[in-house]
Protein backbone atom coordinates (compact mmCIF):
# COMPACT_ATOMS: atom_id res chain seq x y z
CA UNK A 1 0.00 0.00 0.00
CA UNK A 2 1.22 3.54 -0.67
CA UNK A 3 2.87 5.44 2.14
CA UNK A 4 0.09 8.06 2.25
CA UNK A 5 -2.53 5.37 2.95
CA UNK A 6 -0.35 3.82 5.65
CA UNK A 7 0.04 7.26 7.23
CA UNK A 8 -3.70 7.91 6.94
CA UNK A 9 -4.59 4.64 8.68
CA UNK A 10 -2.00 5.19 11.43
CA UNK A 11 -3.09 8.80 12.03
CA UNK A 12 -6.86 8.05 12.02
CA UNK A 13 -6.46 5.08 14.35
CA UNK A 14 -4.24 7.14 16.66
CA UNK A 15 -6.79 9.96 16.86
CA UNK A 16 -9.71 7.56 17.37
CA UNK A 17 -7.78 5.63 20.02
CA UNK A 18 -7.08 8.88 21.91
CA UNK A 19 -10.66 10.19 21.61
CA UNK A 20 -12.09 6.79 22.56
CA UNK A 21 -9.92 6.49 25.64
CA UNK A 22 -10.98 9.99 26.77
CA UNK A 23 -14.65 9.25 25.97
CA UNK A 24 -14.58 6.20 28.24
CA UNK A 25 -14.43 8.50 31.25
CA UNK A 26 -17.65 10.26 30.25
CA UNK A 27 -19.47 7.32 31.80
CA UNK A 28 -18.04 8.37 35.19
CA UNK A 29 -19.04 11.98 34.48
CA UNK A 30 -22.59 10.82 33.83
CA UNK A 31 -22.59 8.75 37.04
CA UNK A 32 -21.32 11.73 39.04
CA UNK A 33 -24.06 13.95 37.60
CA UNK A 34 -26.73 11.40 38.46
CA UNK A 35 -25.28 10.95 41.96
CA UNK A 36 -25.45 14.71 42.49
CA UNK A 37 -29.02 14.64 41.20
CA UNK A 38 -29.96 12.05 43.81
CA UNK A 39 -28.19 13.92 46.61
CA UNK A 40 -29.72 17.28 45.66
CA UNK A 41 -33.22 15.82 45.44
CA UNK A 42 -32.85 14.16 48.83
CA UNK A 43 -31.10 16.83 50.89
CA UNK A 44 -31.35 20.12 48.96
CA UNK A 45 -33.47 21.71 46.28
CA UNK A 46 -33.70 19.57 43.13
CA UNK A 47 -31.62 20.85 40.24
CA UNK A 48 -33.00 21.34 36.75
CA UNK A 49 -29.82 20.63 34.82
CA UNK A 50 -28.81 17.16 36.03
CA UNK A 51 -30.99 14.88 33.93
CA UNK A 52 -30.28 16.67 30.67
CA UNK A 53 -26.55 16.95 31.39
CA UNK A 54 -26.49 13.21 32.11
CA UNK A 55 -28.16 12.62 28.76
CA UNK A 56 -25.61 14.82 27.00
CA UNK A 57 -22.75 12.95 28.71
CA UNK A 58 -24.25 9.60 27.68
CA UNK A 59 -24.74 10.71 24.08
CA UNK A 60 -21.14 11.95 23.95
CA UNK A 61 -19.88 8.70 25.50
CA UNK A 62 -21.81 6.59 23.02
CA UNK A 63 -21.04 8.60 19.88
CA UNK A 64 -17.37 9.36 20.56
CA UNK A 65 -16.75 5.76 21.62
CA UNK A 66 -18.18 4.42 18.36
CA UNK A 67 -15.08 4.92 16.19
CA UNK A 68 -12.90 3.40 18.93
CA UNK A 69 -15.22 0.39 19.15
CA UNK A 70 -15.10 -0.01 15.37
CA UNK A 71 -11.30 0.22 15.46
CA UNK A 72 -11.07 -2.55 18.06
CA UNK A 73 -13.55 -4.73 16.17
CA UNK A 74 -15.76 -4.92 19.24
CA UNK A 75 -18.90 -4.02 17.34
CA UNK A 76 -21.63 -6.67 17.23
CA UNK A 77 -21.45 -9.06 14.27
CA UNK A 78 -23.89 -11.65 13.04
CA UNK A 79 -21.32 -14.36 12.37
CA UNK A 80 -23.44 -17.39 11.58
CA UNK A 81 -21.24 -17.99 8.53
CA UNK A 82 -18.56 -15.33 9.01
CA UNK A 83 -16.75 -17.11 11.86
CA UNK A 84 -15.88 -20.13 9.72
CA UNK A 85 -14.51 -18.18 6.73
CA UNK A 86 -10.82 -17.70 5.98
CA UNK A 87 -9.17 -14.35 6.75
CA UNK A 88 -9.03 -13.52 3.04
CA UNK A 89 -12.76 -14.20 2.55
CA UNK A 90 -13.56 -12.14 5.66
CA UNK A 91 -11.48 -9.27 4.28
CA UNK A 92 -13.27 -9.45 0.90
CA UNK A 93 -16.72 -9.43 2.50
CA UNK A 94 -15.72 -6.68 4.95
CA UNK A 95 -14.28 -4.55 2.12
CA UNK A 96 -17.60 -4.85 0.30
CA UNK A 97 -19.92 -4.30 3.25
CA UNK A 98 -17.95 -1.37 4.69
CA UNK A 99 -18.90 0.55 1.53
CA UNK A 100 -22.52 0.48 2.73
CA UNK A 101 -21.39 1.77 6.12
CA UNK A 102 -19.43 4.58 4.47
CA UNK A 103 -22.47 5.56 2.39
CA UNK A 104 -24.67 5.54 5.49
CA UNK A 105 -22.16 7.62 7.44
CA UNK A 106 -21.93 10.17 4.61
CA UNK A 107 -25.73 10.61 4.70
CA UNK A 108 -25.65 10.75 8.50
CA UNK A 109 -22.85 13.35 8.44
CA UNK A 110 -24.79 15.54 6.02
CA UNK A 111 -27.83 15.33 8.32
CA UNK A 112 -25.69 16.08 11.39
CA UNK A 113 -24.21 19.17 9.76
CA UNK A 114 -27.70 20.29 8.70
CA UNK A 115 -29.00 19.78 12.23
CA UNK A 116 -26.05 21.74 13.63
CA UNK A 117 -26.69 24.60 11.20
CA UNK A 118 -30.35 24.57 12.23
CA UNK A 119 -29.31 24.83 15.88
CA UNK A 120 -27.50 28.05 14.96
CA UNK A 121 -30.52 29.54 13.18
CA UNK A 122 -29.85 28.52 9.57
CA UNK A 123 -32.95 27.27 7.75
CA UNK A 124 -31.62 26.93 4.19
CA UNK A 125 -30.78 23.85 2.15
CA UNK A 126 -26.96 24.15 2.13
CA UNK A 127 -25.53 23.78 5.66
CA UNK A 128 -21.94 23.45 4.42
CA UNK A 129 -22.21 26.84 2.71
CA UNK A 130 -23.53 28.33 5.94
CA UNK A 131 -20.57 27.02 7.95
CA UNK A 132 -18.10 28.05 5.23
CA UNK A 133 -19.50 31.59 5.27
CA UNK A 134 -19.54 31.60 9.09
CA UNK A 135 -15.87 30.54 9.29
CA UNK A 136 -14.94 33.03 6.56
CA UNK A 137 -16.72 35.81 8.45
CA UNK A 138 -14.98 34.81 11.67
CA UNK A 139 -11.50 35.03 10.10
CA UNK A 140 -12.08 38.14 7.98
CA UNK A 141 -14.41 40.28 10.07
CA UNK A 142 -13.97 38.93 13.59
CA UNK A 143 -16.02 37.28 16.28
CA UNK A 144 -18.67 40.01 16.59
CA UNK A 145 -19.60 39.81 12.90
CA UNK A 146 -19.76 35.99 13.07
CA UNK A 147 -21.97 36.21 16.14
CA UNK A 148 -24.35 38.53 14.27
CA UNK A 149 -24.58 35.97 11.43
CA UNK A 150 -26.13 33.51 13.88
CA UNK A 151 -29.81 34.42 13.82
CA UNK A 152 -31.34 32.33 16.59
CA UNK A 153 -29.77 29.68 18.76
CA UNK A 154 -31.85 26.53 19.26
CA UNK A 155 -32.63 25.65 22.86
CA UNK A 156 -34.04 22.55 24.45
CA UNK A 157 -37.74 22.60 25.33
CA UNK A 158 -37.12 21.60 28.96
CA UNK A 159 -37.23 23.90 31.98
CA UNK A 160 -33.43 24.27 31.99
CA UNK A 161 -33.37 25.24 28.27
CA UNK A 162 -29.71 24.64 27.38
CA UNK A 163 -28.45 25.56 23.92
CA UNK A 164 -28.30 22.56 21.59
CA UNK A 165 -25.36 23.40 19.33
CA UNK A 166 -22.62 21.91 21.58
CA UNK A 167 -24.13 18.41 21.60
CA UNK A 168 -24.84 18.68 17.88
CA UNK A 169 -21.20 19.66 17.29
CA UNK A 170 -20.16 16.54 19.24
CA UNK A 171 -22.50 14.54 17.01
CA UNK A 172 -20.86 15.95 13.86
CA UNK A 173 -17.38 15.25 15.18
CA UNK A 174 -18.27 11.68 16.17
CA UNK A 175 -19.88 10.83 12.83
CA UNK A 176 -16.89 12.35 11.01
CA UNK A 177 -14.44 10.27 13.08
CA UNK A 178 -16.55 7.17 12.42
CA UNK A 179 -16.41 7.93 8.69
CA UNK A 180 -12.63 8.27 8.83
CA UNK A 181 -12.37 4.99 10.78
CA UNK A 182 -14.61 3.15 8.30
CA UNK A 183 -12.39 4.38 5.47
CA UNK A 184 -9.30 3.19 7.37
CA UNK A 185 -10.94 -0.23 7.79
CA UNK A 186 -11.60 -0.34 4.04
CA UNK A 187 -7.91 0.34 3.39
CA UNK A 188 -6.89 -2.34 5.88
CA UNK A 189 -9.19 -4.89 4.22
CA UNK A 190 -7.82 -4.04 0.77
CA UNK A 191 -4.28 -4.44 2.12
CA UNK A 192 -5.21 -7.82 3.60
CA UNK A 193 -6.58 -8.91 0.22
CA UNK A 194 -3.25 -7.92 -1.34
CA UNK A 195 -1.38 -9.95 1.26
CA UNK A 196 -0.10 -6.92 3.16
CA UNK A 197 -0.65 -5.80 6.72
CA UNK A 198 -1.44 -2.22 7.79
Amino acid sequence: MPKVIRSYVRYVEGVNWFVGRIAMYLLFVMMAILLWSSISKTFFNPTLWTLEMAQFAMVSYYLLGGPYSLQLGSNVRMDLFYGSWSDRTKAAVDAFTVLFLIFYLCVLFYGAVGSSAYSLGYYGAEPFTFFGDLIGTLFTEGYDAAEKAIKRVERSSTAWRPVMWPIKAVMCLAVFLMLLQATAILFKDIAKLRGEEL
